[in-house]
Order: C-alpha cells, then sequence, then structure tokens
C-alpha cells in the first residue's frame, strides 16, 4: 500500500466507522427512548424513517457532487451536519416531532460518505479488494461500537447524553482531515493509473437489484437486533446476573450481545476481502449470500445462546459480502463515475432499505418480532436468484471478451 493510499484509507476508515455508527444509536436506545416519549415500540420506530431514508436516497445526488467537487469538502460537509443534527437530537428527546427531524438532518449528512467514500477508494486504489475489506472492517467496528456505547452511555446518563456523543465524535472528524493528507488525484495520477474497466450496463443493472434487496436485509437486520436480542436472551441474561451480579440492565446485556455481533462481521469483512482476491467475485458473493439463508430462519425460532451463535454467522457472510459487492461495483462501472455509480448503489440499498424499517413495524404488529426473520429468508432467496443471474450475464461477457 502506497503513503497516498494510507492516507486516504485512514481518512475513508474514520467516515466509514462514523457513518454507521449514526445509523446503529438509534436501535440501540429504541426501547429506553419508547419509554422516555411514553409511546409504542412500533410508532416510536417510525420516527427514524426519514433518517434511514435520506440516508439512502440522497446517496446519487452526492455522489455526483463528489465525481464533481472531490471528497475533501463533502466529508467535511458530512462531520459537521451529522455532528450538529446529534446534538440538536441531544436537546429535543421529548419532542417526537423535533426529535424525528434531527435524525433526517444525521441520515442526511451521513448518506454523503458510501458515494464518495468508495468511489475514492475505487479510483485511487490498485487493489481494490484490499481497500474495501480495511475500509469495510472500520464500518462494522461502528456497527459493533454504536450499541454498547449507546446502551452504556444511555445506563448512565440517558438518552440525551447518548446523542451528544454522537456529535461530538462526527465533530472530531473535522480534526482529522485538518491533519491528514486529502484531495483527489492529480490529473498526471488519474493519467498514470489504467482504469479497470469501461463499465457493463446489464450485469450492473441486475447488480443494482441484488443490492437493493441486500439493503432491505441489512436494515431490518440492525434496526431489529437490540430489541430482539432484548427480548429473546431473558433466561442468558438471568445466567449472567447469576454470575456477575446486579451489573446493568437487559438493554445494556442486548446491546453488549449485539456489539459482538457486529465485532464478528467486521471479521467477515476481512474475509470477504481476501476471497476477492482469490475467487471469482460472483461466485463468492452468491456463496455468502446463500448461507445467510438458513442462518436467518434460525435466528427466527431460537432464543438465548442458540440464538446468538445463528446471528453471528449471519452477521459473518451478511456482512462480509460487502468487499465482494463494492468491488463489482468498481469493475463494472466506469472510473470517472464511481462515486456516481456508488451514489445509486446506496439509494436502493439504504434509500429502498430504509422501507424495511416500516415493514418490520408491520410485521411486528401483525405477527410478532420473530417473523420479521422469516420474511428475511424470503428476501434473501430472491437476492440469490439475482446473483445467479449476474453471474450469468457476466460470464457471457467474458466469454464474448475471451
Amino acid at each position: 500500500m502506497t503513503p497516498r493510499e494510507r492516507s486516504i484509507l485512514t481518512v475513508t476508515c474514520y467516515g466509514h466507522f462514523i457513518s454507521h455508527f449514526n445509523m446503529l444509536v438509534f436501535p440501540a436506545v429504541l426501547l429506553p427512548l419508547t419509554a422516555r416519549l411514553g409511546m409504542e415500540m412500533g410508532p416510536t420506530l417510525a420516527l427514524s424513517f426519514w433518517m434511514y431514508l435520506l440516508f439512502g436516497i440522497t446517496a446519487l445526488p452526492w455522489g455526483l457532487l463528489g465525481d464533481r467537487l472531490g471528497s475533501r469538502p463533502l466529508l467535511l460537509l458530512f462531520y459537521f451536519g451529522a455532528g450538529l443534527c446529534g446534538l440538536l437530537a441531544a436537546m429535543n428527546t421529548t419532542n417526537p416531532f423535533m426529535f424525528s427531524l434531527c435524525l433526517a438532518g444525521i441520515g442526511l449528512f451521513s448518506g454523503i460518505y458510501h458515494p464518495v467514500g468508495l468511489g475514492w477508494i475505487a479510483r485511487e486504489f490498485k487493489n481494490t479488494s484490499q481497500g474495501m475489506a480495511y475500509n469495510g472492517m472500520f464500518g462494522n467496528l461502528g456497527l459493533a461500537t454504536a450499541p454498547i456505547l449507546a446502551g452504556s452511555v444511555n445506563y448512565f446518563w440517558g438518552v440525551e447524553a447518548v446523542y451528544g456523543v454522537l456529535g461530538v465524535v462526527n465533530a472530531s472528524g473535522l480534526i482529522l482531515l485538518y491533519f491528514v493528507r486529502n484531495g483527489h488525484s492529480t490529473k498526471q495520477e488519474r493519467r498514470e493509473k489504467k482504469p479497470q474497466t469501461q463499465g457493463n450496463l446489464k450485469p450492473f443493472l441486475v447488480l443494482l437489484v441484488a443490492m437493493m434487496l441486500g439493503g432491505v436485509v441489512y436494515r431490518a437486520t440492525t434496526v431489529t437486533l437490540p430489541a430482539y436480542f432484548e427480548m429473546q436472551n431473558q433466561s442468558l441474561y438471568q445466567s449472567f446476573l447469576s454470575v456477575f451480579g446486579q451489573l446493568g440492565s437487559p438493554n445494556v446485556f442486548a446491546t453488549l450481545v449485539t456489539s459482538f455481533i457486529y465485532l464478528v462481521g467486521m471479521a467477515g469483512q476481512y474475509y470477504g476481502g481476501r476471497v476477492g482476491q482469490s475467487v471469482d467475485l460472483g461466485k463468492g458473493y452468491l456463496i455468502f449470500h446463500l448461507i445467510t439463508i438458513p442462518t436467518v430462519i434460525a435466528m427466527a425460532v431460537t432464543s438465548n445462546m442458540p440464538l446468538i451463535i445463528f446471528a453471528m454467522v449471519h452477521s459473518f457472510f451478511l456482512l462480509g459480502m460487502q468487499p465482494l459487492e463494492n468491488t463489482l461495483v468498481a469493475r463494472l462501472s466506469p472510473p470517472q463515475f464511481h462515486s456516481s455509480a456508488y451514489g445509486l448503489k446506496f439509494i436502493l440499498t439504504f434509500g429502498v432499505g430504509a422501507l424495511s424499517v416500516s415493514m418490520v413495524s408491520i410485521i411486528k404488529e401483525s405477527f410478532g418480532l420473530s417473523s420479521v426473520y422469516f420474511a428475511l429468508a424470503l428476501v434473501s432467496t430472491t437476492l440469490v436468484s439475482a446473483i445467479l443471474l449476474l453471474n450469468h450475464y457476466r460470464k457471457s461477457l467474458n466469454s464474448v471478451a475471451g
């Protein structure tokens, strides 16, 4: 890895960490926030809809701006805007409308990272899978840190402090950008870098469908896991108390378990990057998603330790496939439009994926929270069918090229 690549990775890894941290704080305090607002779980969950929607649907315009303006100014806007909205959210935890508005702002500015950060890596890194793997690991670190940090801060100081911490953590990115060398490559560097692809429309469109379905599974899983663990792991929590005494609360225990699950996903990211360097991208992408189907079904029918084990396997492969997926985007899109291509991806994965929040609310109210995971198994099955079609188109293109 060149010094420039390491410099870029320092900035993008922190940005990836923060973008996922911002999105995972809310599920970690869903039940305490429900009690504070005096609302049911379903309506409280609905307060986050615009945050998750804007996190996704703004990705394409941010990506277009990233291709035009460069990475540094947009990442500055990300850290400043999300940090400010986090601090405002801390001041409005008793006002559902204003709190939801602040969450929407967090989603809006957090939506900058993925098209800009991943587009930057795709343009600059010779070994794209390696860069995506390290970057993905820090995204998972954000997933893992948010639940336990939010749960712990909530336990000692309340929901207001949780969003105060979110604001400070985001604003810290401004300091990092100041000290770390940043910006797009020069025109000379761009001429010297060999383009990886000229883009292939048909397989890219199929890939977009697969990524959209993956976004539904990802978002529905992340918004439900802390609450699901708190509801389903009561016996395990009691066993934990018998060993360690009256430590924390069911919410703290559930967020601790959730954080551990995402750390397992972080290992999956590293493994996915290694697979991307040694195995055909489409084949690895297919196998990773295939494994998520039986594991998510098992999550719907188990509790306590078996549930945690199946959730670990599910997280390992659901999150571990991301370096493969992001490298496929780089391979199937023109180099000069990488940020725009990632913007289009994240409109579908996070924007359409935000609709899964409404899906979760409806299914939970009608059939119970465990039924959500049966629904996700159906979504993953459809996703695997799309990957099979993607691999068919890629094989046909390779045959023509050969």
